[in-house]
C-alpha cells in the first residue's frame, strides 16, 4: 500500500483516481501509523510553499517524512517535489524537508509568462527506474512558477522554459516530479507504475 499524503492541501483525489486506474492501492491519510505502515508514499501539492509547510507542521508530519523517507520510496508532485528540497524563497524563505540537497526559487525566464502552464517536452538526464519506458521528447504537463535548483547528480530528467528547469529529480529512492503525472496521459501513468514497482522491489 502506497500513502498518499492529506495535508490540507494537494491534488489529493486526482493522484489516487490515477493510481486507482493503474490497480495501484492508495490510501489517502494523515495519520502517522498508517504512514509507518505504507509501503512508499506520495507527497502530492499545489499552491504556496510556505501554506503548505505550514500545515505539514500543524499535521505533526514533518517528522514522520522525514524519518520514513529513509526507510521506503517517496515521490513529491509539483508543490511536493519542492518540499523535498532544503527550502523555498516564495514569499520569503521558507525551510523545507531537507530531503534533497538544494533550494527553490522563481524560474528566471525573461520573456515567458508565469506561471509556466502546459506541456513541455523532457530531456532524460540519467538513468533511473522511475523512467523506464520514457523517452527524450516525452512531454508531460506543468503548472508551477518556482523551480528547484541542485547538483547535477539529483537531476533525473529536465525541461526548458527559458533556461534549464528540473523536471524530475532523485536521491536513493526520493523521487520528485516537477510535472503532474496524474495529467500527464500515458508518460505519467508509467512513471506512476514505475513508482509502484520500486516500492515494490521490482
Amino acid at each position: 500500500m502506497i500513502a498518499v499524503v492529506d495535508y490540507g492541501a494537494g491534488n489529493l483525489f486526482s493522484v489516487k483516481n490515477a493510481c486507482d486506474f493503474l490497480s495501484i492501492e492508495t490510501r489517502i491519510t494523515r495519520d502517522p501509523a498508517l504512514i509507518r505502515a505504507a509501503e512508499g508514499i506520495i507527497l502530492p501539492g499545489v499552491g504556496a510553499f510556505p501554506d503548505a509547510m505550514q500545515r505539514l507542521k500543524e499535521t505533526g508530519l514533518i517528522p514522520v517524512l522525514q524519518a520514513e523517507a529513509q526507510k521506503k520510496p517517496l515521490l513529491g508532485i509539483c508543490l511536493g517535489m519542492q518540499m523535498l528540497f532544503d527550502y523555498s524563497t516564495e514569499f520569503g524563505r521558507t525551510e523545507g524537508l531537507g530531503l534533497i540537497p538544494g533550494h527553490v526559487d522563481r524560474i528566471p525566464c525573461q520573456d515567458l509568462k508565469l506561471p509556466h502552464i502546459g506541456w513541455n517536452e523532457l530531456k532524460i538526464c540519467q538513468p533511473s527506474p522511475i523512467l523506464e519506458g520514457t523517452r527524450d521528447g516525452d512531454f508531460v504537463y506543468f503548472v508551477h512558477s518556482f523551480a528547484a535548483f541542485c547538483g547535477e547528480r539529483y537531476l533525473l530528467a529536465s525541461t526548458d522554459y527559458g533556461c534549464t528547469v528540473p523536471a524530475l529529480v532523485g536521491s536513493g529512492t526520493v523521487f520528485g516530479a516537477q510535472f503532474h503525472p496524474e495529467k500527464s496521459g500515458g508518460v505519467g501513468l508509467r512513471m506512476l507504475q514505475n513508482f509502484a514497482k520500486v516500492v515494490a522491489g521490482k
